[in-house]
């Protein structure tokens, strides 16, 4: 495996729509997935998409903690269904479908604009579907911190950042500033 260069806000590969991926079975992608995986560990990232690598194809990989999906959802004021964690998942070709009108804002950060972080609105609860490494479909429902990440990721692939999504840019702040938001 191999740790990758993670593309920075500014480069072009992070403003464009990423091509479809047509065989997430072949040994390139498998190889692909692998290093970003480990380079999203080692950044300390909850998720990573292909873009990011400087290979503009339609992938991401994410998980959810048990800790931060109890944090967010108690946060919001809802229950889980279950403890609320997601295992490691990659994502090939993903599709991306909102099931209601509420709207959540919270800190987000990102591997691709290192000590930065904004509050943004996302929708609370989405259904999503793509393909996994061994070509088979995914097909699940998310909600509060799961349903984030995966819009987060899911942006990358559209050539989107976070700040983009920002109503107020006074709340893009410096990651050691955070502490200071824990009120709000």
């Amino acid at each position: 495996m191999t740790l990758l260069k993670i593309s920075k806000m500014g480069h072009p590969v992070l403003w464009r729509k990423a091509d479809p991926v047509d065989n997430p079975t072949s040994p390139y992608i498998s190889d692909l997935v692998e290093n970003m995986i480990e380079t999203m560990n080692d950044a300390g990232g909850t998720g990573i998409a292909a873009p990011q690598i400087y290979e503009s194809l339609r992938i991401f990989i994410f998980f959810v903690s048990k800790l931060r999906a109890q944090s967010e959802a108690e946060r919001l004021g809802i229950t889980l269904d279950s403890d609320g964690s997601v295992p490691l998942t990659v994502l090939i070709n993903p599709e991306l479908t909102f099931l209601d009108e509420k709207i959540d804002e919270s800190w987000e950060g990102c591997l691709s604009i290192p000590g930065l972080m904004g509050k943004v609105p996302r929708h609370r609860s989405i259904r999503y579907r793509g393909y996994g490494l061994d070509g088979k479909l995914i097909e699940r429902e998310a909600t509060g911190f799961h349903a984030r990440v995966i819009q987060h990721e899911y942006d990358h692939l559209d050539g989107i950042l976070y700040p983009e999504r920002m109503t107020d840019m006074r709340q893009l702040i410096f990651s050691s500033e955070a502490a200071h938001q824990k009120s709000e």
